[in-house]
């Protein structure tokens, strides 16, 4: 286990390396709280001025939670285990979001799900021109999480509605167009930033390294996806994208009809009431409450079933399809229990999270 999450000490400069490459450094519950634990030492650590985070292995950064371990709980357990490991990954992005230091994210190759949630929150996020960042939850039968409502529902117009229902993965530029990272520094590159930050402060090594962003071609796409995205039904935006004479909308409907029918709809909700919190952890609040409905019902099982544990591409959703939900269950998905996630300021720590990256209000963050 103890290999599962590096933490090394590079002159003032503290890296945290997951380190599980066979899987892509999948996040255990055992990864999350030792990184939290070590995030709180180096913050009261005066030899730590900086902190980056980084990934073993050439595929990527990380691929997101243990989804085999939540299938577990939810098909033999009684979900306690998923809930308490949802309740303290929540907790570390919150963190994050709020570190009294600089926290530099290495977001290069796959990054997604929780992989995000450790990244896309810091306050210096970094891209290479391998990185494909995304939030897949929908092929599963989840929700986006991780405060991944927070991002999209803050990207420009409907590109991050239309990202987080149909699992786009985002390229460099996109990934920076769309506010889930600041920067690019490319891949061959990463050493010599990585050793520059033992000495320097971010900004100098960031302008000494980053480069242009590249091309993003999803903005290309943005004025159907605006057109369609717009609307608070699914059944809605589907109608609109069988309308349009494009292949990029009949890939879109495609990818949409193949996914859970609950988690898109409960999805596209959480994006719309997610745009108007004003912390991110009231967004992560909502992401436990609906995340923990929506592990209890019959499709994260089955969509993990199809698409990890059995691995036959055929998952049988319940309800089958849009027309078939219940506004009744989806409102009860929202309702706030007597079981909400509650947040505290942590060590070192002050402040609100307004979820911005633009050097306003960094302070020691630089």
């Amino acid at each position: 286990m103890d290999s599962e999450v590096r933490f090394e000490v590079q002159g003032r400069l503290g890296v945290i390396v997951l380190d599980r490459p066979r899987v892509i450094n999948a996040l255990s519950h055992e990864m999350v709280n030792r990184i939290h634990a070590q995030l709180v030492a180096w913050a009261d650590d005066d030899a730590i001025e900086r902190v980056a985070l980084t990934g073993a292995g050439e595929r990527g950064l990380c691929a997101g939670g243990d989804v085999v371990v939540l299938y577990e709980d939810a098909t033999s357990g009684d979900g306690s285990e998923t809930a308490s490991f949802l309740a303290d990954e929540y907790r570390l992005d919150a963190y994050i979001a709020r570190y009294p230091k600089p926290y530099v994210s290495l977001m290069d190759g796959i990054v997604l799900g929780g992989g995000v949630g450790l990244s896309a929150h810091a306050a210096h996020r970094l891209v290479t021109e391998r990185s494909r960042v995304g939030m897949p939850e929908t092929q599963i039968g989840f929700v986006t999480d991780v405060g991944g409502t927070w991002l999209l529902g803050r990207a420009p117009g409907e590109l991050g509605v239309h990202a987080g229902l149909t699992g786009t993965l985002l390229g460099p530029g996109e990934a920076i167009a769309l506010g889930f990272a600041d920067v690019l520094v490319p891949s061959q590159r990463l050493p010599e930033l990585l050793e520059r930050l033992e000495t320097e402060d971010v900004a100098s090594v960031l302008g000494a390294l980053a480069e242009a962003a590249p091309d993003a071609p999803l903005l290309d796409e943005r004025p159907w996806i605006d057109a369609v995205y717009d609307a608070d039904d699914i059944a809605v935006i589907l109608e609109r994208l069988d309308e349009l004479d494009s292949d990029a909308a009949r890939d879109a409907a495609t990818a949409l009809r193949g996914r859970s029918p609950s988690a898109l709809a409960v999805t596209l909700r959480a994006i719309r009431i997610a745009r108007g919190f004003e912390r991110l952890e009231d967004a992560l609040a909502q992401e436990y409450r609906v995340c923990r409905r929506l592990h209890a019902a019959p499709d994260f099982a089955e969509g993990v079933r199809a698409q990890v544990v059995d691995k036959d591409k055929t998952p049988r959703w319940h309800p089958a399809t849009v027309a078939e939900l219940d506004p009744a269950w989806l409102d009860g998905v929202f309702e706030v229990g007597d079981d909400e996630l509650r947040f505290d300021i942590g060590p070192g720590t002050s402040g609100i999270i307004t979820g911005e990256h633009d050097d306003g209000d960094e302070g020691a963050r630089e």
